[in-house]
């Protein structure tokens, strides 16, 4: 699944294409994503100039003057900036076609994606209004973690995946993050120092720009918007490294089974 660095990667090649541009046609190939896509959605955003391009967690946020395209790339979807003359493939869902002969044209061959329309603010839509801090913003910092994480049975590895204590951070970059920090992903976070919590908390930072500047991870089938693929995978610690030898000290990295996904870490270097 694209997480935020990933996200965020589209969201910047996406942006020279998008705003100040003005929207020729939708067109909807297939409306059953996640949430179905608008009917009435071809009529509402056809002539209508892009103002802004924002990411919110893993949502893109495509605003216009009268209200807001919410995205979600789901499990396998990638956007991509195209010729408008471009034939769709079999997975390719939805065009925004762009008066400048271009389109941006989501493919989700497994349809959890989202094409959503909200009229007022995006941050009170049900899907935006409940989240936490982004990681990469002054909001989330130690204090708030460490608030966050007291009297907390649950692994610091899903509480900090939890959207409600900080959004984005994905299994991916939790695993890394919890071993750049020094700790194991079942430690309990309420057990987590104050110390800890600002290790904790530089690390996800680091972990996150270091996966955008890389173009962040391709595993299966992202893309960025010109259809280059993230290379920070040729980075990891941790993830997917089951039973190879650590970077650091040449212990073998273990895996286990947290909440559904997979931990990796190192049982010498994270305690």
């Amino acid at each position: 699944m694209p997480e935020l660095p990933e996200v965020e990667t589209t969201r910047r090649g996406l942006e020279p294409h998008l705003v100040g541009a003005t929207v020729a046609e939708v067109v909807v190939r297939n409306p059953k994503l996640r949430w179905p896509i608008p009917a009435d959605l071809p009529q509402l955003l056809r002539g209508r100039t892009i103002v802004t391009l924002h990411r919110r967690a893993k949502y893109l946020l495509v605003e216009f003057e009268h209200g807001t395209l919410i995205l979600h790339l789901g499990m396998s979807g990638s956007l991509r900036i195209l010729p408008a003359k471009m034939p769709p493939e079999k997975h390719d869902h939805f065009d925004l076609v762009l008066s400048s002969g271009m389109l941006m044209r989501l493919r989700d061959p497994r349809r959890f994606g989202a094409v959503l329309w909200h009229e007022g603010a995006p941050a009170q839509h049900p899907l935006l209004a409940a989240l936490g801090p982004e990681p990469l913003d002054s909001d989330f910092d130690a204090a708030h973690l460490y608030r966050a994480t007291r009297d907390r049975s649950i692994s610091i590895k899903q509480c900090i995946m939890d959207n409600h204590v900080v959004v984005g951070v994905g299994n991916i970059y939790a695993n890394e993050a919890l071993f750049r920090a020094g700790i194991k992903p079942q430690l309990a976070a309420g057990k987590l120092s104050r110390e800890r919590c600002v290790r904790l908390v530089e690390e996800i930072r680091t972990t996150l720009q270091e996966a955008i500047a890389q173009g962040g991870s391709t595993l299966r089938d992202f893309v960025n918007s010109d259809g280059k693929p993230g290379y920070f995978q040729q980075h990891y610690w941790v993830y997917g490294r089951a039973g190879e030898s650590c970077r650091r000290c040449g212990t073998p990295i273990k895996q286990i089974k947290q909440g559904q996904r997979s931990s990796f870490f190192c049982p010498h270097c994270q305690r």
